[in-house]
């Protein structure tokens, strides 16, 4: 290893999505970040392209909605396993009722410029070979372009993907089961489109799978296979299950297109090939030591509806403040292990939630009765919300009642904080996503007595605290946000367990 060495006070290996909102999230809260990144230019390529709801209200929480909505369409509906009728995303209670459509790589683009602009480092062309940790830093092997170097860091978080080398190093198992479904990606211009069911959301199913085509820009249209039965099916011999770092062809696509649809469909160039499964695996724990993971790296399953962005992208604003404060030293006692303990239960809620879509694709007639019987129920409102609450990233609670201290048990506890404006005492009308902007816990107080507020004032340093009378509502409780836009104290009067829980989630007084 060459004598070289860097430093930082958080390493974050992986520079997708998920590692870019990390890396400006740190940087938002005052944390030195150094982003690794193994390719030497971003791919371009984009698995996923939507944004949910909950993900568009966090962008809107840190200013950067208008750049993701600029040129992209909302859409407002949303399909669950492909079943109709779709979900209606415009009765949510959201002040963004829709997903967006963006190209991952564009997501990915904006993330990067972000955390540029607030200063965090990226380095590509790095690729992190192994690491050690002990109780005071973690020590990282890394490849560069002028050869192997150590780079320490008092923390380092893995967003390097589900074959992540970080949760490999650090002896983090990643537990669940294999995959059984075969799908094939491909990105290719098409001879004849419309031999294939282009559109949104373009499904054919058909007794021997599924396929799915999107017309993507300049010609490109993408195109999925999905088919069910994995290594136990074969053609010709042999195992349609291949290695799934085996390279896709081009005639491997043709063929599999030909499987499903019983057709021969005229396909022509592709930009990106690409193969993927149903294999649905959880890490143990999103940390070990000093070692964190978050994305894919901590949680892996079939990609419907870009669950796994938009989880992974709620991962790091979660985890960004809590590490921003341990890596300071300002953090209270438990802070950095509350991550795992409020994203893992997420993440098997979302696994199970996919599971459950993929058996309802499954174009098996068995399937056709629970097909038919899972229609009738999407058609009851309250069913179709239920669902589109769940796919949106709405309905996390985080059970933080018992950590909050005694008077805290409050219906908004743990919830994402309510659209609230206020009229402040010198007239101006402000919302909570723009409060929270510059990173730092807000205490709203909307109630007459004001006495959150007066309860806050030791906390002045950490918190910012707003008074004023609610816009669009009579009454409205008090509220203490955390950064990641959840309540982590509400009260409809007064201010029992407010102390508790500012000490619990941002310290004592000094």
């Amino acid at each position: 290893m060459a004598s070289a060495a860097e430093s930082s006070e958080v390493l974050v290996v992986g520079g997708g999505p998920v590692g870019m909102l990390l890396a400006g999230e740190l940087r938002l809260h005052g944390a030195e970040v150094t982003v690794l990144e193994r390719l030497p230019e971003p791919s371009g390529r984009s698995r996923a392209f939507r944004l949910q709801p909950r993900t568009l209200e966090l962008l809107d929480a840190r200013g950067l909605l208008e750049r993701f909505e600029a040129d992209h369409l909302r859409w407002p509906k949303a399909h669950f396993a492909g079943v109709s009728p779709l979900l209606r995303l415009d009765r949510l209670d959201s002040a963004h009722p829709y997903s967006l459509l963006i190209p991952q790589a564009r997501t990915e683009r904006l993330l990067e410029e972000w955390a540029t602009e607030l200063g965090a480092r990226i380095l590509r062309g790095h690729e992190l070979t192994g690491l050690t940790q002990d109780a005071e830093r973690v020590t990282a092997r890394v490849a560069g372009p002028d050869g192997e170097y150590a780079f320490t860091a008092g923390y380092l978080v893995g967003c390097d993907g589900g074959r992540s080398t970080v949760r490999k190093a650090a002896g983090i198992g990643f537990p669940g089961t294999g995959g059984g479904v075969t799908a094939l990606l491909g990105d290719v211009r098409l001879e004849d489109p419309a031999a294939l069911p282009v559109g949104v959301p373009g499904t054919m199913r058909t007794p021997r799978g599924l396929l799915m085509a999107v017309a993507l820009e300049e010609g490109v249209t993408r195109v999925l296979t999905t088919e069910f039965g994995g290594a136990q099916e074969q053609e010709d011999g042999r195992s349609r299950d291949r290695d799934r770092d085996a390279p896709v062809t081009l005639e491997e696509l043709r063929a599999g297109i030909r499987r499903v649809t019983g057709a021969e469909v005229p396909v022509g160039e592709a930009t990106w090939l690409s193969r993927f499964s149903d294999a649905t695996r959880l890490a143990e724990n999103y940390r070990s030591g000093r070692v964190l993971l978050a994305g894919d790296a901590a949680h892996v399953h079939f990609p419907i509806g870009a669950q796994g962005l938009n989880l992974g992208l709620a991962d790091a604003v979660n985890l960004g403040w809590k590490l921003a404060a341990e890596s300071a030293g300002r953090a209270p006692e438990g802070l950095l292990d509350s991550y795992h303990a409020e994203r893992h239960p997420v993440a098997v809620r979302v696994l199970r939630e996919t599971r459950a879509q993929l058996a309802l694709m499954n174009p098996d007639e068995r399937v056709d009765a629970l097909r038919e019987v899972f229609s009738e129920l999407l058609a009851i409102d309250e069913v179709n919300l239920l669902l589109s609450e769940l796919t949106s990233g709405l309905d996390v609670v985080y059970d933080l009642a018992d950590e909050a201290g005694p008077g805290s048990v409050h219906p908004r506890t743990g919830r994402r904080a309510p659209e609230l404006s206020l009229r402040t005492a010198e007239g101006a009308t402000v919302r909570l996503a723009e409060l929270l902007r510059p990173g730092r816990p807000v205490l709203v107080d909307p109630t007459p007595a004001g006495k959150a507020a007066a309860a806050a004032a030791g906390w002045a340093d950490r918190v910012a605290v707003v008074t004023g009378e609610p816009v669009d509502a009579e009454a409205a409780p008090a509220l203490l946000v955390r950064p990641d836009g959840h309540v982590a104290w509400a009260a409809d009067e007064g201010d029992e367990g407010l102390r508790a829980a500012l000490a619990r989630w941002f310290g004592e007084t000094w």
